[in-house]
């Protein structure tokens, strides 16, 4: 079984990323009064694991020093 404080560190983390992970999505809100079909649901579940492996990713990126890519230099044209 998992050590408690790696299930809570690994929440904590699923609920920062959310936002992030929403927004790269980029799915829209089903119209009022209407419910999604199960392929439905499905498809955006699958949209939402993909965004969530890319917003941890980036964030990986973002605050590891040394793992993030070099800007590119502006190109002049």
């Amino acid at each position: 079984m998992a050590d408690p404080s790696d299930v809570q560190r690994k929440y904590k983390e699923f609920l920062d990323l959310l936002p992030l992970t929403l927004n790269l999505a980029g799915l829209p809100p089903s119209d009022h009064g209407r419910y999604f079909t199960a392929e439905q649901i499905e498809s955006r579940l699958f949209t939402i694991r993909h965004a969530w492996k890319a917003a941890r990713q980036v964030t990986r990126e973002c605050i590891q020093p040394g793992s993030a890519p070099a800007p590119s230099s502006p190109e002049v044209g």
